[in-house]
C-alpha cells in the first residue's frame, strides 16, 4: 500500500510567463581560485543543455537547462505568484507563436534572478522566440503526506510526486531515491533564505577531494538529492539530525559560494527521511523528459 497523499485537496492554478532575457552580468567575472572569466550565465533558450546533462563541464556558470522565464508586473506579488504558483513537474503549454499549443514541463525555480526553467523538446525549442508566452498548470502547493504531518513538502506536482518511488519502512521511515546525498558543510549562497516555495540554494563544489567522496561529480540537471543536517521545513538553516531533499535546477559556478543550484522538494526536522541512492532518482526518467526522453 503506498503513501497517501492528499492530492484531491490541492488547487490547480493557471499562471503565464515569457522567456526571461539572457544576462551579462559583469564584462569579467572572478572564481574562487581567483580566475577570471566571461561565460554565458542566466536567462534566455539554451538549446543544447537539458535534463539529465552533468551540471560540470560547461564554458557558463549558472546555466538554466532548456527555457529560462519569468512574469515581469509592477505588483510583485503578482510575479511572485508564477514562481510560487509553478512546481516542478507541471505542464506548460506554449500559448503564441509558431509552437503554440506544445506542451513541455517545469523544472523549477532559481532564486535571485527569480527564473523559471521550462523543458521542452528539440523541435518546440527550435521554434520558440523570446516573443512567446507560456501557461503553466501550477498544481502541488500545500501537498502533504497524510499519515507524515510534520514533513513538509513544496514545489513539486503530485503526480511526479507518485512517480517518485517513496518507500514506507515498518518501522516508520520513509525511504526516498537520491542521486547523491551532500553533507552539511557543503551548502552554501540561499542559506538563511525564509521562504522556501521560491528560489534555490547552491552546493559547493570547490573542494575536488569532497566531491568525488560524495559522489557529487556524478550530479545532473533533475537529479533528487539529500542534504544531511538541513531543516528546510519553514525556511533554510543547519539542524542536526534534520534531512532535506532536493532537485538539481541549474549548473555548477566558480564564484565562491556558489555551484549547482537545489531546490526544495521535502524537509523534517527529526530522521523519519532516509535518502537511498538509486542511479535514476531524476524527473527526466520519471518523466521521459530531457536526455531520457524517446527517440521520435
Amino acid at each position: 500500500m503506498g503513501l497517501s497523499i492528499n492530492k484531491h485537496q490541492l488547487v490547480m492554478t493557471g499562471v503565464q510567463g515569457g522567456v526571461a532575457p539572457a544576462h551579462q552580468w559583469a564584462p569579467f567575472e572572478v572564481g574562487s581560485e581567483g580566475e577570471t572569466f566571461a561565460w554565458p550565465s542566466t536567462g534566455g533558450i539554451t538549446y543544447n543543455v537539458k535534463i539529465g546533462d552533468s551540471v560540470f563541464g560547461w564554458a557558463g556558470e549558472h546555466i538554466e537547462p532548456g527555457v529560462s522565464s519569468s512574469y515581469k508586473h509592477s505588483n510583485k506579488k503578482a510575479s511572485s505568484g508564477y514562481q510560487f504558483l509553478a512546481c516542478c513537474g507541471n505542464q506548460v503549454r506554449v500559448i503564441t507563436g509558431t509552437a503554440r499549443g506544445s506542451l513541455g514541463h517545469v523544472l523549477g525555480h532559481h532564486g535571485g534572478v527569480e527564473h523559471l526553467m521550462l523543458d521542452f523538446s528539440d523541435a518546440v525549442l527550435d521554434q520558440l522566440s523570446y516573443d512567446d508566452r507560456f501557461l503553466i498548470r501550477g498544481f502541488g502547493q500545500g501537498l502533504k503526506l497524510l499519515d507524515y504531518p510534520d514533513i513538509a513538502i513544496y514545489n513539486i506536482d503530485p503526480d511526479l510526486f507518485e512517480k517518485w518511488g517513496l518507500t514506507e519502512r515498518s518501522d516508520g521511515h520513509i525511504e526516498v531515491p537520491v542521486h547523491a546525498i551532500v553533507p552539511n558543510y557543503a551548502m552554501g549562497s540561499g542559506i538563511g533564505a525564509l521562504s522556501v516555495t521560491t528560489g534555490d540554494y547552491d552546493i559547493l563544489c570547490h573542494d575536488a577531494e569532497m566531491v568525488k567522496e560524495h559522489g557529487l561529480d556524478q550530479l545532473r540537471f533533475g537529479d533528487f538529492v539529500a542534504v544531511m543536517d538541513h531543516d528546510n521545513c519553514y525556511g533554510r538553516t543547519f539542524r542536526r539530525g534534520a534531512i532535506t531533499i532536493g532537485m538539481i535546477i541549474h549548473s555548477d559556478s566558480p564564484l565562491a559560494g556558489h555551484g549547482p543550484g537545489m531546490m526544495t522538494i521535502m524537509s523534517s526536522s527529526d530522521n523519519t527521511l532516509v535518502p537511498v541512492i538509486h542511479a535514476q532518482a531524476n524527473m527526466g526518467v520519471m518523466l521521459g523528459i530531457g536526455r531520457f526522453s524517446s527517440p521520435t
